[in-house]
């Protein structure tokens, strides 16, 4: 990206993990500039590249956050009020489909205005502005090693810092007795209930040789797996940054001698007696990269893994597909297409387990898609070959 300072053209490196593209017009901002001259100009879509005190721009960007909250609040014209997950207007005939559609509009337009409060890096990542912390390792785990000047938005910047802090500290997670260490990009295991599923579901062998991990992120329920008693695991996975995360994370925990992550696109070679998969959730087109893990719009690895699953079991074997109902809450799929694909593949259902979720959002009133949240199974089907 480029820039006017001083009377000089400068550039920089533009560092954006969502995908956002460099932006067209760039100011120098610093303490000087009050909240409202920064939020018209992030409105209209100008840059501002932060010059002054590191803690300040933290202030400015919860100060930017406020306005845009409470202008998608005041855009309402009844119903509950969110804090983070405003709406544009909405009517009593919205329908659920329309209500996520607009959430995720609000949300996209929310992440573009809060986008455009700019930090400098330098070639190593330090943070050329008073009070800034030491990001340099944060910045090294997700873009590697430094090796010119960079700009990058705060928001993202502070995304980086909370990642590395979970990716350092781990999550705890007691059906595998050990912690998990996310890496930036990859999904967190902090919904633990579709983990507590695998957990407790009925193996289909009193001695399991070998299973199929599809799309193993961090490698939790892999690791699950072997602590079952399952002798090998195979884990797939063809995100770059899941592969790297999944291998620490196997080895870190004493189980490389069990689990074996390959880069695959669904299935690796051969059949196995348990295959397991935890696809995205939800049919719809993620809008930056760091989405895949929740959104899949053409249902590539479900249809994927519901399609191949026959050719891969072993006979007498059993795919167990994790998924949430939330998209049919939603208008985005119906109970009978999910049914009618099992049936098409020449699969049939040999049971099912149901929980409910019990993250912080299903008791949370203001978020607008609260009732399909409220309503949520998350379900372990058991299916095998007709």
């Amino acid at each position: 990206m480029s820039w006017s300072e001083a009377g000089e053209t400068c550039s920089a490196r533009w560092r954006s993990e969502r995908g956002a593209p460099p932006p067209k017009r760039v100011v120098i901002a610093d303490d000087r500039m009050t909240a409202d001259a920064a939020y018209r100009r992030a409105c209209d879509g100008t840059a501002l590249l932060w010059r002054g005190d590191f803690q300040n721009a933290r202030q400015l960007l919860q100060a930017l956050a406020r306005r845009v909250d409470s202008k998608q609040r005041m855009q309402r014209p009844s119903g509950p009020r969110s804090s983070s997950a405003a709406l544009p207007a909405v009517s009593p005939t919205t329908t659920p489909i329309d209500v996520f559609h607009l959430y995720r509009q609000a949300r996209s337009q929310r992440a573009r205005t809060l986008g455009m409060l700019l930090i400098p890096l330098a070639d190593d990542y330090s943070v050329p502005l008073r009070r800034a912390p030491d990001v340099r390792q944060a910045c090294i785990e997700t873009y590697g090693p430094g090796q010119e000047r960079s700009v990058t938005s705060l928001r993202e910047l502070l995304g980086l810092i909370g990642a590395h802090e979970w990716r350092k500290g781990g999550i705890e997670i007691p059906a595998i007795g050990g912690r998990i260490h996310p890496h930036y990009g990859v999904f967190a295991p902090l919904r633990s209930e579709y983990v507590g599923l695998v957990a407790t579901a009925p193996l289909p062998a009193s001695e399991l040789l070998l299973a199929f991990d599809i799309g193993t992120g961090t490698g939790v329920l892999a690791a699950v797996l072997v602590r079952r008693g399952v002798a090998r695991v195979v884990a797939t996975e063809q995100d770059p940054r899941a592969l790297v995360c999944a291998r620490e994370n196997i080895a870190r925990l004493g189980l490389a001698g069990q689990v074996e992550v390959v880069q695959a696109d669904l299935f690796p070679e051969g059949r196995a007696k348990l295959i397991v998969c935890n696809p995205a959730w939800i049919p719809a087109r993620p809008s930056s990269p760091l989405e895949r893990a929740i959104y899949d719009p053409d249902c590539h690895i479900l249809r994927g893994f519901i399609g191949g699953l026959a050719a891969h079991l072993e006979p007498g074997g059993e795919g167990w597909l994790v998924l949430s109902d939330i998209a049919e809450h939603l208008g985005l799929r119906s109970r009978a297409e999910l049914l009618a694909a099992f049936d098409a593949a020449g699969l049939r259902v040999a049971g099912r387990t149901d929980v409910r979720p019990h993250h912080p959002r299903v008791a949370d009133a203001t978020d607008p898609l609260h009732a399909a949240r409220a309503a949520e199974l998350t379900s372990l089907w058991r299916l095998v070959v007709r």
